[in-house]
């Protein structure tokens, strides 16, 4: 499995994927055209044996302290493998580089599967938005991140690695 920059000849794939992922309340094709051509998005395919199989991506202005992840999706035979934590990651990465210092994130609140992965790479809720995904009245959780105190979680001590040799 590839994790690499997505291209717009990615596409016409994103959008199976996103149709299949979201079917009530999929972004339309100009929508996800715009993000993968934009100035601020960053957006990855997960590819295996050469089909794309999960997208993610990522929002920051320039010179931004924030960043928000816009979205993650998998096919379903690729769920459950560590394909959306390799993905958040990845993202993740990208906003330290751009010296973000806070990722919020919207998730549904029917999907505790994703809250869970999110919770367990450092998000915390900071509120909800009622009825927020339409058309089926699903509230979404609002989800933040430090980004500092994750990379900090993900680096080991100097001084303990010193002493494991």
């Amino acid at each position: 499995m590839t994790i690499r920059p997505a291209t717009l000849d990615d596409l016409g794939a994103i959008m199976a994927l996103e149709r299949a992922s979201f079917p009530t309340d999929a972004w339309s094709e100009a929508m996800m055209r715009e993000e993968l051509a934009g100035p601020h998005g960053h957006y990855l395919v997960d590819e295996l044996a050469g089909r794309v199989i999960g997208y993610a991506g990522l929002r920051a202005l320039p010179g931004s302290r924030d960043a928000d992840v816009q979205t993650i999706a998998l096919a379903e035979s690729a769920r459950g493998r560590g394909r959306g934590r390799a993905l958040l990651r990845a993202l993740l990465e990208e906003a330290e580089r751009r010296r973000v210092r806070e990722v919020f994130l919207e998730v549904r609140a029917d999907n505790p599967v994703a809250q869970a992965l999110y919770a367990s790479e450092g998000f915390a809720e900071l509120g909800r938005r009622p009825r927020y995904y339409q058309p089926d009245d699903v509230d979404a959780v609002v989800m933040r991140l430090d980004l500092e105190a994750w990379a900090a979680a993900r680096v080991p001590d100097v001084a303990e690695a010193g002493a494991c040799t």
